[in-house]
């Protein structure tokens, strides 16, 4: 089966606010906090459908109930090469670690794009299921985040990994479907 033309979205609740998931029916191409400053707008050509999200609604729910700590869905986030390069390493950062900009940009074998890699972070078009909120300043502090600091807070509190409270902020995993 080939992926569709059309665009479909669908807007769900969750513990941080309303989520909104778009895709071309086979695969989640974003996902975005509709609480912030900057709430997306489907275009008008998407269609609104639950249907090609069901698995992944039904993912997440179990994510914020405590129950899912990897997402296996298919997803077609589109970016640069280096871009997508930074969310596959951020797909790996397992449940409850952190890891700051300069050991993410180690780990993709550019130890000086610490500042290319938080751009790319904040790029990111699949947040929560891509975990860029596991990602923190290299002094443990929380820092920007699409969803807003409070959401971030919320996740990590959500996975038990707040800074400071685990000795280990870095693993090894791989959610990237």
């Amino acid at each position: 089966m080939t992926p569709s033309a059309m665009t479909y979205w669908y807007e769900i609740d969750s513990p941080v606010g309303k989520l909104l998931l778009a895709g071309d029916g086979l695969h989640l191409t974003r996902l975005c906090f509709q609480s912030g400053l900057h709430p997306m707008r489907p275009d008008a050509d998407w269609a609104t459908s639950r249907e090609p999200f069901e698995t992944a609604i039904a993912q997440l729910r179990e994510y914020f109930q405590g129950r899912r700590r990897r997402f296996e869905l298919p997803l077609a986030p589109a970016g640069t090469d280096f871009q997508r390069r930074v969310w596959r390493a951020l797909a790996a950062i397992p449940y409850g670690k952190t890891m700051s900009y300069g050991e993410l940009a180690h780990r993709i074998g550019n130890p000086r794009a610490s500042r290319a890699v938080g751009l790319a972070n904040g790029a990111n078009p699949l947040p929560i299921i891509v975990p860029c909120h596991r990602v923190i300043g290299a002094n443990g502090s929380l820092t920007g985040f699409g969803g807003g600091l409070p959401i971030k807070r919320a996740l990590l509190a959500l996975e038990n990994a707040l800074p400071g409270t685990r000795e280990d902020h870095s693993g090894q995993g791989t959610l990237w479907a």
